[in-house]
């Protein structure tokens, strides 16, 4: 079995449900598989780390104070499911006017490689887009597509090229915790 330094997560599509711009604790609904399939990750690794785009923040869509309270839900979520979340670093930036914090940029990764003390290549990003891939290679990590959110969409794409291809996050947490 492979052992990574750290796990990137997105979020939207990958962890949870996306059914768009997601502006209210109301609106968030874990999958019901999520916390299944990061405890098998957690065979593979004791840190997590979501990155994520949010750029509904700049878009007017969502209040910062609500993604904070999402944020916060999902802090406590992975604490009560004694997951170690090492943290959430999102990027607020209109892909109109991307810095390069945005995905597929990789200010974030890098941002949490130095503050705790990551190394990137040994480490492996799941995720549902596009960006996800393109910034997990940026990085010269590992990479995963999971189908649900956009990924299916993003699949079809002919210069898409992860480490690896999943239905979804528990079947992700299957096959790494098993098959390597």
């Amino acid at each position: 079995m492979k052992k990574y330094d750290a796990i990137f997560l997105d979020r939207d599509g990958t962890i949870n449900l996306d059914p768009g711009y997601i502006n209210s604790l109301n609106n968030y609904e874990f999958y019901e598989y999520t916390f299944e399939a990061l405890k098998n990750l957690k065979k593979l690794t004791d840190r997590f780390c979501i990155i994520t785009n949010q750029s509904g923040v700049a878009r007017g869509i969502i209040d910062p104070d609500d993604l904070s309270m999402i944020h916060d839900h999902i802090l406590n979520q992975f604490f009560n499911h004694d997951l170690n979340l090492i943290g959430i670093y999102y990027c607020t930036d209109h892909p109109d006017n991307p810095t390069s914090n945005r995905k597929p940029g990789i200010g974030m990764y890098d941002e949490a490689a130095k503050e705790h003390k990551i190394d990137l290549k040994k480490s492996l990003m799941i995720g549902d887009s596009f960006c996800d891939i393109e910034a997990a290679k940026l990085c010269q990590m590992e990479s995963m597509l999971v189908l649900t959110g956009n990924g299916s969409k993003t699949k079809k794409m002919t210069n898409i090229n992860p480490t690896y291809f999943s239905k979804n996050l528990l079947e992700a947490s299957l096959f790494l915790s098993d098959a390597q």
